[in-house]
């Protein structure tokens, strides 16, 4: 672990999501949290017992562009956990912003799909709820850093169409108004 925080902590920029038990983090159980810098991904299965520690540095750090796909929903569970991200890039905002008016869903797997040709297998999500017990199978993993190690590149790309766009100023914008800084953006 020591070995992949280092990595980690050295990034620009990295993908970062949930596996959670539901959608209300109030009564809902964080069991993941997953992290990629397009190369190098990481799990820490926090159902197992393993402790957040230094990855919580990382998520804090201003230095480093943590980027989510519905950031407002993993950041609710993190804060609910106590730990506080910064300096976060939404997916989901900037394609929201991409496409509307084109009447196309902003699901990150639609999103890989439009950009990249990635088709998402989610067939195991269904598997994340109270009733799980907690132990990741190869799996399980393969699912869930599948939605971050692309997140990265995709970041790029969208800052890249923002900009052609002039969306940018916009997309700041977007990311202002949402009521994230109670939930730990600051």
């Amino acid at each position: 672990m020591l070995y992949a925080c280092e990595r980690l902590s050295g990034a620009a920029e990295l993908g970062c999501d949930t596996e959670t038990s539901g959608l209300d983090p109030r009564y809902g159980k964080l069991f993941s949290v997953q992290f990629s810098d397009g190369e190098f991904n990481v799990l820490v299965p926090l159902s197992e017992g393993i402790e957040i520690g230094p990855f919580a540095e990382i998520l804090a750090s201003p230095s480093i562009i943590k980027i989510f796909h519905n950031a407002k929903f993993d950041i609710d569970f993190l804060s609910e956990s106590d730990i506080r991200v910064r300096n976060v890039f939404d997916t989901m905002i900037a394609e929201k912003l991409l496409t509307r008016g084109a009447n196309q869903s902003s699901s990150l797997a639609e999103t890989l799909y439009r950009h990249f040709a990635v088709d998402l297998d989610k067939t195991q999500r269904a598997k994340f709820n109270r009733r799980w017990d907690g132990i990741w199978t190869d799996e399980l993993v393969d699912y869930a850093l599948s939605d971050v190690i692309h997140l990265p590149q995709l970041m790029r790309k969208q800052l890249e169409w923002l900009g052609n766009l002039g969306l940018t100023e916009e997309f700041h914008l977007q990311m202002a108004r949402l009521p994230l800084e109670k939930e730990g953006i600051s």
